[in-house]
């Protein structure tokens, strides 16, 4: 399967501080993780194989906590087994990038549901999350058009780590992360419920359940 990684150039209407604001987020180690999160073993390979999955109704609907989840969970792991030789500067921009989820998964609900304004967010993804304000201005644009996206990093992110653990206690000596990994993305995209059902064998679980 071909892809191609299409970076868009700046607006041309940007100060130089703007320009710098958006580059020092998006430095050399934060394109790194973001490589792994939209790249391997993120969104491509999940994605390639949820496409290959035989029943189309099940490639072609998949769930957002699971597929972003699956992609912040690819970051953590990678950084985890020591992608850059455990660069503790790696490791300090993957915690920024999962406390940008954090943050996000806040004011996606407090702007839809408490009215939070935009000084307000602005104020808590800059000073709280430590993003750059070319940033949080981009991600305030967003949470007014998607409303609840936002929050399925972090919501599909735990559904993750919480599979995970629950399955390698299970496995025990068993567990090796090529098997749990394989055996997670060969399924499609479903909600990570209906992923930890198939894998115990159990019965789908209905809504509400």
């Amino acid at each position: 399967m071909s892809a191609f990684y299409a970076i868009a150039p700046l607006p041309t209407d940007w100060t130089d501080l703007e320009v710098e604001s958006f580059l020092r987020e998006y430095n050399l180690l934060s394109i790194q993780d973001l490589t792994i999160h939209e790249g391997v073993p993120g969104h491509y390979l999940q994605l390639a194989l949820s496409n290959r999955y035989p029943s189309t109704l099940r490639s072609v609907l998949w769930s957002g906590p699971f597929v972003e989840g699956w992609a912040v969970y690819a970051e953590q792991m990678m950084i985890a087994e020591g992608y850059m030789d455990h660069d503790p500067l790696m490791r300090l921009v993957n915690l920024k990038w999962y406390l940008r989820v954090v943050t996000n998964a806040i004011i996606d609900s407090a702007i839809h549901v408490d009215g939070m304004t935009r000084d307000a967010a602005m104020k808590l993804m800059v000073e709280g999350g430590f993003q750059e304000e070319r940033e949080a201005a981009g991600k305030w644009v967003r949470a007014q058009l998607t409303s609840t996206q936002l929050s399925t990093y972090f919501v599909g992110y735990q559904e993750h780590v919480a599979l995970r653990a629950e399955i390698e206690q299970l496995w025990g000596d068993e567990f090796t992360l090529r098997r749990y990994h394989d055996q997670v993305l060969s399924y499609g995209s479903p909600p990570v419920r209906f992923v930890r059902a198939l894998m115990l064998d159990e019965a789908i679980p209905r809504r509400g359940e």
